[in-house]
């Protein structure tokens, strides 16, 4: 029948002839978004967690078969494709870190869901990945000051298709990591793209160049145990209180700041130091742009470039404020001191990190964006071969 008989047949024949003509399969049927059955929901979080498991699997020394990986995975032809190839560059990676300092000995995934939608057969699921991956070290080690796992958090979009027996299926993982190194569980390993500066800018004043950076050639012999935390400097900081505050908001962001979405790194490093003693320099609109001045307000125009912009911290701190002395090398890097990253080597510093743990002489970074806890230097290196690194005495 041709759409012109078709349109006349529909008028003639009323309603019965309406619900005739709209009858369509139930696979072709959408709806408009909607929240998904909490039973339905809980079921595709545990399809996202058993896939992200087996992501963090890989990177262990104990890590299963390609093939055993894949099969615990329910997703589509295409996205069992794309994730086999992620799962082989997750192996090649773990045996780097095995290679560099020992690498993971054990995974242990979370999600926690914030948002799930529902349209017709497909669905969405706005969820958080919580992994610690568990360094090789004894209990007595972890006793004496060892970290017993890095870890990190990291949100992400995941989408389903359901199947035409009624199982749903992973179709598609969007984890958001804009700015920053690449989180751990992620297979990109060459250098990051920079950072925004959308919370910094330029210097108002020509500050010279930085040169390279810090030596990232190991110096001295390492030395036993976790004796290298600073004693708090008299009455002016408390180093313990700055680890304390990292440690607490790595992943929980405290609430009384705001969050820069992609670029939070700086403005995580500056709550640190602060809630460490550093007290504010300056706060006048007109100070803003300047590197001589540091300080928060309750909006982005009245807070200072160098609150929030990796750049203009450096300048602040080292230059202007004197309140870091600048490192020669790395590896002199001690619990509450500051690393800061020039991805490109173009003479802009893109990421801000600060030292959690120091054990058997490695420094153990902790960060935003990608929020990350304790992870080791020696694994940051390896994986970014071409940056320069500034190191800050706190």
């Amino acid at each position: 029948m041709r759409p012109e008989q078709l349109r006349l047949a529909f008028a003639a024949a009323g309603t019965v002839a309406v619900l005739a003509f709209t009858e369509v399969p139930a696979s072709a049927v959408t709806t408009p978004d909607a929240s998904l059955p909490e039973a339905t929901q809980e079921s595709l979080a545990q399809i996202a967690e058993d896939y992200l498991q087996q992501r963090a699997d890989m990177l262990t020394t104990r890590s299963p078969t390609l093939r055993a990986a894949v099969a615990h995975i329910k997703a589509t032809r295409t996205m069992a494709a794309q994730t086999q190839d992620d799962l082989a560059a997750l192996a090649a990676k773990g045996e780097r870190y095995e290679t560099v300092d020992g690498g993971y000995t054990k995974a242990q995934v979370e999600v926690s869901v914030t948002d799930a939608t529902v349209n017709g057969t497909r669905a969405t699921l706005q969820l958080t990945e919580s992994t610690r991956l568990f360094l090789p070290f004894t209990q007595e080690e972890i006793d004496d000051g060892a970290p017993e796992y890095e870890e990190l958090s990291l949100p992400h979009t995941v989408e389903f298709t359901k199947a035409e027996d009624g199982t749903w299926l992973l179709a598609s993982d969007n984890a958001h990591t804009e700015g920053g190194p690449t989180p751990t569980t992620q297979v990109s390993d060459v250098d990051a793209e920079p950072e925004t500066t959308d919370e910094g800018g330029p210097a108002d004043e020509n500050e010279g160049s930085k040169g390279g950076g810090s030596s990232i050639t190991p110096s001295g012999g390492a030395e036993t145990g976790s004796g290298t935390i600073k004693p708090d400097a008299s009455v002016l900081y408390s180093y313990s209180k700055m680890i304390a505050y990292a440690d607490k908001h790595w992943k929980n962001h405290n609430p009384a700041f705001r969050t820069y979405s992609g670029n939070d790194c700086t403005n995580f490093l500056s709550q640190i130091v602060h809630a460490g003693g550093w007290k504010p320099a300056g706060g006048s609109l007109i100070q803003r742009t300047s590197n001589k001045y540091w300080f928060y307000g309750p909006a982005n125009a009245i807070t200072s470039y160098t609150w929030g912009g990796a750049e203009n911290w450096y300048w602040f701190a080292t230059k202007h404020s004197k309140r870091t002395k600048p490192l020669g090398n790395v590896w002199d890097l001690l619990a509450s001191d500051v690393l800061q990253a020039d991805w490109n080597r173009n003479n802009v510093i893109d990421h801000s990190m600060f030292v959690t743990k120091r054990y058997n002489g490695i420094p153990y970074l902790t960060y935003h964006t990608s929020d990350t806890h304790n992870k080791s230097l020696k694994k940051l290196l390896s994986d970014h071969p071409k940056t320069w690194w500034y190191a800050h005495r706190t």
